[in-house]
């Protein structure tokens, strides 16, 4: 195995691709990667596919039937089929499908709300995370007795059980973890809700004062060279005032329609980004501090972070380094990084049950060749 510290060179010894389609390629066997393995593991994943359907307002009709606040109220696509791209050292080593095709990344999406939440943080509109949101948002939505106390951190954590409803949603919506359940003490119990996510979405809208979208791609998808295909959509009821300007307030995922939109290989420049820290060539456009906080495990529920999943104990994905964490979402969409083997993959629509397995099967081109 290769050492971690043979990856962190000099940043003038580092690949960083140029923008668009100006990504230098390297043969698997130039980066120390068994070419049939590598092979073999894309090709399994191609033939796990998801069966979710194509229609993916059909899609979520279906999936949204059991809950009473069912209406989609945000746009939608078709998805595209099986896509993979694999990136060793900053260069493309396989692609597999179509890795620009711009398709719905549905929780993808969180970890781009936690990337805007960063850039506040890093330019001290957010001094605290450990702040109550109140001090700082004061638009009534954490004005009530249950919410006051809640931070910037349990929001990033999923720990806030924030009450209330947004966009026409109530949290109890999406409160997977029991509908009737009696809500707990903010940071005392973790649940994945996309509702809350909204809010904190909003929450940074506030703090910024500036579409979100309009900042992801001016501080980061413009400097790290992505394309112009990407979209980040809200819901259409979901714009606000600030000040004086109508500004949507944009979706963490795609819940109820919405959400962000973006092809293979611009997920893998944003992944790129974290597996360096946060730095491109010379500029340090995330901090290392934030990126530290982001991967850091919520205490309460070891495999996330602040709104990333990671492999705290290898529960999330046997057998893959620890260290490893990933951007995911519903189709299953993953952004996995993975920083002990220099290594960048994105999956797009395989079956949730083998993501893992193809994980661990890029890791055996890996460990084959070493």
């Amino acid at each position: 195995m290769q050492s971690v510290l043979a990856f962190w060179l000099l940043a003038s010894t580092v690949y960083f691709p140029g923008s668009g389609d100006a990504w230098e390629r390297k043969t698997p066997a130039e980066v120390g990667m068994d070419a049939a393995r590598l092979t073999e593991a894309l090709r399994f994943g191609q033939e796990n596919e998801s069966k979710d359907p194509r229609d993916l307002a059909q899609w979520l009709g279906e999936r949204n039937k059991p809950e009473p606040f069912n209406e989609l109220i945000g746009p939608t696509t078709e998805r595209g089929g099986f896509s993979a791209i694999v990136l060793r050292n900053g260069f493309i080593v396989a692609e597999m499908g179509d890795t620009s095709r711009v398709d719905m990344t549905f929780s993808v999406t969180k970890s781009f709300v936690a990337t805007t939440a960063g850039l506040a943080f890093d330019r001290g509109l957010i001094p605290s995370f450990d702040e109550p949101v109140r001090h700082l948002v004061k638009d009534g939505g954490f004005d009530s007795e249950h919410n006051r106390p809640i931070t910037w951190h349990q929001l990033l954590q999923q720990t806030s059980e924030w009450e209330g409803t947004l966009w026409d949603k109530p949290d109890v919506a999406d409160r997977r973890r029991g509908r009737d359940r009696k809500l707990e003490a903010p940071g005392t119990f973790w649940e994945y809700n996309d509702v809350r996510v909204n809010r904190t979405s909003l929450a940074v809208l506030r703090v910024l004062k500036e579409a979100l979208p309009a900042v992801l791609k001016r501080e980061v998808m413009d400097p790290i060279g992505a394309s112009s295909t990407w979209q980040w959509h809200g819901y259409r009821n979901s714009y606000v005032d600030v000040d004086g300007a109508r500004v949507q307030s944009v979706s963490g995922g795609g819940h109820w329609g919405g959400g962000l939109w973006i092809s293979a290989r611009d997920l893998a420049r944003f992944g790129y980004l974290h597996l360096r820290k946060g730095k491109w060539g010379d500029k340090q456009i995330l901090s290392e501090k934030w990126i530290a906080r982001a991967t850091t495990p919520c205490p309460i529920q070891k495999e996330y972070g602040y709104l990333w999943w990671l492999n705290t104990d290898e529960k999330l994905w046997p057998g893959v380094p620890v260290t490893s964490f990933a951007a995911r979402g519903a189709g299953t969409n993953v952004v996995w990084v993975d920083p002990e083997h220099d290594l960048v993959v994105v999956l797009r629509w395989i079956s949730t049950r083998q993501e893992g397995e193809v994980l661990k099967r890029i890791l055996a081109a890996v460990k084959t060749a070493s």
